[in-house]
């Protein structure tokens, strides 16, 4: 969820950023324009200025205004045209000619010739010599066309007067024009993105929080009950839909509950209501006189007796009422095969990295099982264990004839036996696979192609 919600703050505040930078830099153009089109009226007034005066004075009035220290424009007169290299045309730069160029025409003539350009302070030339800035006293074009420590283009305007009369304008744009780059996104704006999406996920993170918190609760009673605990009602919290949620498993949790005892009572009297008619009929049996008759009936009890125990084993089996403890698998599988590792009959791969979270003695039946079946149909049986911090997961192969592929999950059926010599109740896999699942786990078959069975016993570790 919060990976979630950054990814929409991001996409939020990138798409806000964008339209804001899009009007940010409209609204500059537009005061660049704006600006463009003051200092060239200023520029249009000047021309118009040394326009009206005689020839002969117009460099008089040139040198006493350098000598007065300049105005923001640095005027001369050529006889040609000054040729510098110009600077990249960019859309700022292109904006502000266009004005300049609109401007003078309307102001000055539709036919007067002008030629507006940018041009770096070193490449500057300002009389018909060439001279460049730097050769110059500093009082004659410093103060117009230098702005320390900046290093900004100078707008360059030369307009024909007469023939072989140039009339050559330089000047610099007024602030914050000055250096004509696109602006980058003020520290202020920035300052102000980061802080509120900070703040937002710092908000949002504490709600999760809060939110995730009856629900942690509400996994854990629940993978408690799995285990067959007694677990306590879950308290409502967090929001309207997590306490409806912690409402409903309380219901379920009390059925179950009444479920479960009722079950219980229910085979133990169907334990004690079926052992006294076979024992009374056992009894009956005794007493004929025919032998072969009476040995008809034995076996009929005895299949009925082998049926009762086989049932009443299964339910005692998986259903066993224990505290969950933390369990040291490790121990439990040495134990386990410790009676086959004499005659190598075992051998046992791997470790648990930690203890798990369980029944004690109903994983012991589990993996007992799993064992069993391994040497009774595969006589050798190899133990692997893959375990990390989301599950455990036991491997146990066997040198068998396997399983025919459409009976892999019927021999998890109570009573099912492939091999009908060998004795027991057909239950192993089952009550496997009961205890595997009241912990949320899995026992699963698959046949190896170089023969035998492997059974994979996988347990995922709960996290809180």
């Amino acid at each position: 969820m919060l990976l979630l919600t950054l990814l929409v703050v991001v996409l939020a505040q990138g798409l806000s950023g964008l339209i804001w930078v899009s009007q940010l830099r409209a609204s500059q153009m537009q005061g660049l324009q704006a600006s463009a089109g003051s200092l060239a009226h200023s520029m249009s007034a000047s021309v118009s200025y040394l326009r009206s005066l005689p020839v002969a004075y117009r460099p008089l009035v040139l040198d006493q205004l350098r000598s007065m220290g300049g105005t923001r424009f640095f005027v001369s007169l050529n006889d040609r045209p000054l040729d510098m290299q110009i600077l990249p045309i960019t859309p700022r730069k292109q904006a502000v000619i266009e004005v300049f160029q609109k401007v003078l025409r309307e102001r000055l003539g539709q036919r007067m010739e002008v030629s507006v350009e940018f041009v770096s302070p070193q490449e500057l030339r300002l009389f018909n010599g060439g001279l460049k800035l730097d050769e110059l006293p500093r009082s004659w074009a410093h103060y117009s066309l230098t702005l320390e420590p900046l290093n900004p283009p100078v707008l360059v305007t030369q307009i024909r007067l007469a023939e072989g009369e140039w009339l050559y304008i330089a000047s610099l744009l007024p602030e914050p024009y000055t250096s004509l780059e696109t602006e980058t996104l003020p520290r202020q704006q920035l300052m102000f993105v980061f802080i509120t999406t900070g703040l937002l996920l710092l908000f949002i993170g504490l709600l999760v929080h809060w939110q995730s918190r009856p629900l942690k609760r509400l996994a854990r009673a629940a993978r408690e009950l799995s285990l067959g605990a007694d677990v306590a009602p879950v308290a409502d919290g967090g929001g309207s839909e997590v306490a409806e949620v912690a409402r409903a498993f309380n219901s379920m949790r009390e059925r179950i509950s009444r479920y479960l005892t009722e079950r219980s009572q229910l085979f133990s009297a169907i334990s004690h209501d079926l052992r006294t008619p076979i024992t009374r009929l056992r009894l009956r049996v005794e007493l004929l006189e025919d032998e072969r008759l009476q040995a008809r009936f034995g076996r009929d009890l005895d299949e009925l007796e082998l049926l009762v125990k086989g049932a009443l084993q299964c339910v005692k089996d998986t259903d066993i009422h224990e505290n969950i403890e933390a369990i040291d698998l490790n121990q439990v599988l040495e134990i386990l095969a410790e009676p086959y590792l004499g005659d190598g009959r075992i051998t046992l791969e791997g470790c648990a990295l930690a203890p798990y979270a369980g029944k004690p003695l109903a994983l012991r039946r589990c993996i007992g099982n799993l064992i069993d079946n391994a040497i009774k149909y595969g006589e050798r049986a190899r133990l692997r264990i893959h375990d990390s911090t989301t599950g455990f997961v036991l491997q146990v192969d066997d040198q068998g004839p396997g399983v025919p592929e459409q009976r892999l999950e019927q021999v998890f059926e109570p009573h099912f036996r492939l091999a009908g010599q060998q004795q027991g109740y057909g239950l192993g896999l089952g009550i496997a696979r009961s205890i595997a699942h009241s912990h949320g786990g899995e026992v699963s078959l698959l046949n190896l192609r170089r023969g035998g069975l492997r059974v994979t016993l996988s347990l995922p570790r709960g996290t809180d």
